[in-house]
């Protein structure tokens, strides 16, 4: 039977070749109409055909109108990875046929992008990697085919021109590279960083994102490339590695037996977790670029271009780089808070209505029991996350008012409910006792209770007091300071000694 995992590359194989690795990935823009005409983008759930006009369906006389929006969008990832801009840009043809394009060719940008010559740095199990970022540059989607059984039952493609023309930007890596982990975190930073800055929703599954990888392998110590092959069809992040990986293996067990790598496009199969050859890979010569005739050259004002750079929010890398060293965040917490807008939103506004939390103390409550709840909560259910009621159920545990097993309790009826937590926690009776008078009854009561116990810690098996402490809380129902109950119960012991010592 088929393996669902895609095999590791062996030891030998990676003592031997080096893999190396670019990416190219497609990534819808988060605009309302399409790449030159006014077409809604909104066509999720539309009926086939029915966001479509005489320019996205390349009608004879129909001539196009650059986005604005879709141009800016492109200018601020640009800015995002520190690429460089050029003064002037143009639009070029790339010509092929095939029927998801009607036209016949794309419009598209081919040697002065929009933005080229930049980077993305990215944490990896190896350290830091920076991935230098070939170029980034617009073009219009093509439109969708869909296969399905004719009422013959033969094979059919239908064509659903809903897509065709919505604005897309290719985002082109240098090979830099060297693992199939290392393209799986390029690929996550890449999407937070398009996310953060507003430029796409980079949903994977719903075609927004899609990944592609050029992989090549060289024997170790050669500087020459390897043959590289294209492949496609990566629809999650965790494809992406599997496929990867695969590819490597492939490649080097090809390469062992003295087979040669044949420059081509692999599709990825999730299913039988593996690559399967789909075509030869074209070129550049193959497209025939050639200068788009209805579209005028783009010049892009400095002043522009200078307000698209001001506007850009803080970027992943310097959230996580701020909440490690200036709040003292531990590295994983720190990437997981700049990961999530949610909970990077609760951090930062619990940690500013009540000054004097501890940003550790907060990151531990958002991490963990926030986005616990949030996760499992039914998809499109709504938390009431409010931060003054996080940073004042903070307070409460720090002041001894209410333990923690029971403050969990209290954020989750929060964040379900919406009710305050001062109301949850009087509604419930969790307010912590901590008075060592009030429990003194009570551990009276577990000690007489439970001799053996007690047998147990004067001869010198420490660890029963927390049986006895267990017996307590158990009780109160959470409600005693465990700190508190521990004291009382070493004190209640002691004195017992004490008295049988005089006897």
């Amino acid at each position: 039977m088929q393996s669902s995992i895609a095999p590791v590359p062996g030891t030998g194989a990676l003592e031997r070749y080096e893999p190396v690795i670019g990416m190219e990935v497609h990534v819808q823009l988060r605009t309302a109409s399409k790449m030159f005409c006014g077409c809604s983008t909104a066509y999720d759930g539309a009926a086939p055909n029915s966001h479509t006009c005489p320019v996205c369906l390349g009608l004879p006389g129909a001539l196009p109108v650059i986005n604005r929006r879709a141009v800016e969008l492109v200018l601020a990832a640009g800015a995002a990875f520190g690429a460089q801009t050029p003064e002037r840009t143009r639009w070029d043809r790339k010509n092929y046929f095939y029927p998801d394009l009607p036209k016949g060719y794309q419009i598209s940008q081919f040697d002065l992008p929009l933005a080229a010559a930049g980077s993305i740095a990215i944490d990896t199990s190896g350290g830091p990697v920076t991935v230098g970022i070939t170029r980034a540059h617009l073009e219009e989607d093509t439109a969708r085919l869909v296969h399905v059984a004719g009422s013959d039952g033969r094979r059919v493609s239908l064509v659903d021109f809903n897509r065709s023309g919505v604005p897309l930007m290719e985002i082109v890596t240098e090979p830099d590279l060297r693992t199939a982990e290392q393209a799986r975190r390029y690929a996550e930073e890449l999407q937070l960083l398009l996310r953060t800055i507003g430029a796409s929703d980079a949903e994977m599954e719903r075609g927004q994102m899609r990944v592609e990888a050029n992989v090549s392998l060289r024997p170790r110590g050669r500087e020459a490339f390897g043959t590289k092959v294209e492949v496609k069809n990566m629809n999650s992040f965790r494809s992406v590695e599997r496929a990867i990986t695969f590819e490597i293996e492939r490649q080097a067990a090809a390469l062992d037996a003295g087979g040669e790598i044949v420059m081509e496009t692999r599709g990825w199969s999730d299913d039988r977790a593996e690559t399967y050859r789909m075509r030869a890979k074209e070129t550049s010569d193959d497209y025939r670029y050639f200068p788009e005739p209805d579209l005028p050259p783009l010049r892009i004002d400095e002043a522009w271009l200078a307000r698209i750079r001001a506007a850009l929010p803080e970027l992943p890398a310097t959230r996580r780089a701020r909440y490690r060293d200036d709040l003292g965040l531990r590295a994983y917490d720190a990437g997981v808070l700049a990961a999530d807008p949610d909970a990077t939103r609760l951090f930062e506004a619990t940690l500013a209505v009540r000054a004097g939390l501890d940003p550790t103390t907060v990151a531990n409550w958002v991490t963990g029991e926030y986005l616990r709840v949030r996760n499992a909560a039914a998809a499109g259910e709504a938390l009431a996350a409010d931060p003054a009621e996080l940073a004042a159920l903070i307070a409460l545990v720090a002041d001894g008012s209410i333990s923690r097993a029971n403050a969990k309790e209290v954020f989750e009826a929060h964040l379900v409910t919406g009710d305050g937590v001062a109301a949850i926690v009087a509604a419930k009776g969790l307010r912590q006792i901590s008075d060592a008078d009030a429990l003194g009854e009570i551990v009276d009561r577990i000690v007489a209770a439970n001799p053996a116990a007690v047998e147990d810690i004067r001869a010198g098996r420490a660890q029963a007091i927390g049986f006895l402490v267990g017996q307590v809380m158990k009780e109160t129902r959470g409600q005693a300071n465990a700190a508190v109950v521990q004291a009382a119960l070493r004190a209640r012991l002691a004195n017992d000694g004490a008295g049988e010592g005089d006897g």
